[in-house]
């Protein structure tokens, strides 16, 4: 098995020497930007985590796809910026805002790019399952992302709906993070499985807690306003919620005008204490924690070392613990 430390290492150093195409530099400048602001890496992390439950040593073979997933994941953030009008990514300006829509669109293309060349560097043993995989998974996060727009138009989205919806759009790259790595590593099939479930499900656990520290969360440690959902419209898990609890008014405060500076103080505020009142807070904290603890049954059901069952408890907590 492979350590956290040892992971955590071959993370931070792949992302500090990754390599884009030097021109022209206005189309590249904005990958190594995005790249350099950083992130919590998530998903290469996962994907590492999983193959060391197989494997104990680290190269080309797994490091190359696992820096696919997270420029991909970067690639769909560049494009869901121009999408959602979004200033801020990471408490730095989003591509769109620094250099124009026209370069953050074609920029995040070439990104998608990048990162099919580095999932095709898996081992050739497992090249055409991996690149099946992750070439579903893009589509569904595509479908997801539509879904996502979609409901903006809608007033009314059921529970079931939302939940489909994020575990296309955020459930099903973190889920194909964990079942590449296993793929990669040598595991069984139902080894593989076991993990899409458990990153599929830490997926669903990690957009709740996004959505909830969207209204929630300090702006300084969250890295974009706070609000954002509200001020877009975003049929998000507390609004879906609220709803669902009976707050009906939250129809019409979703849809309240947020030109002006005032307007979209107003706008969160009332949305805010709709919240309050239908009490979506606690309740998004216990579908988290619940999200998570199914998680961990479905990873650990086909593992049975001790030590690679706590790596992936760990790793659960370190996606959601923010927030439970």
């Amino acid at each position: 098995m492979i350590s956290d430390t040892l992971i955590d290492s071959a993370v931070r150093q792949l992302f500090e020497g990754i390599k884009f195409q030097d021109q022209p530099s206005g189309l590249y400048d904005p990958l190594r930007y995005m790249i350099a602001i950083g992130g919590k890496r998530i998903r290469p992390r996962l994907c590492l985590t999983t193959y060391g439950i197989w494997a104990d040593e680290l190269g080309q073979h797994i490091l190359e796809p696992a820096a696919g997933l997270e420029v991909f994941h970067t690639f769909t953030l560049i494009h869901d910026d121009i999408m959602d009008r979004s200033p801020l990514r990471r408490g730095a300006a989003t591509v769109w805002k620094k250099w124009s829509e026209d370069t953050a669109i074609l920029s995040g293309d070439v990104m998608c790019i990048d990162a099919y060349k580095r999932i095709s560097k898996a081992p050739a043993a497992v090249l055409p399952e991996a690149l099946e995989l992750f070439s579903k998974t893009a589509s569904e996060v595509c479908d997801g992302q539509q879904l996502d727009m979609d409901f903006e138009k809608r007033d009314v989205v059921s529970m079931d709906e939302y939940m489909q919806m994020i575990g296309l759009k955020t459930g099903v790259l973190i889920a194909c993070s964990a079942q590449l790595g296993a793929l990669i590593g040598g595991a069984d099939p139902r080894s593989q499985e076991c993990l899409y479930q458990y990153g599929y499900l830490l997926g669903l656990a990690f957009q709740v807690a996004d959505d909830y520290l969207d209204a929630y969360g300090d702006q300084k440690v969250f890295g974009k306003p706070i609000g954002g959902d509200i001020l877009n419209c975003k049929k998000s898990w507390l609004t879906v919620k609220a709803y669902e609890n009976g707050a009906t008014e939250i129809v019409e405060a979703l849809n309240a005008p947020a030109s002006t500076d005032e307007e979209k103080a107003a706008k969160i505020e009332r949305v805010m204490k709709i919240y309050e009142s239908a009490n979506v807070a606690e309740e998004a904290k216990k579908t988290i924690a619940d999200l998570s603890t199914s998680a961990i049954f479905k990873g650990t059901g086909a593992i049975t070392d001790p030590e690679c069952q706590d790596a992936l408890k760990r790793f659960a907590h370190s996606l959601v613990g923010r927030t439970v």
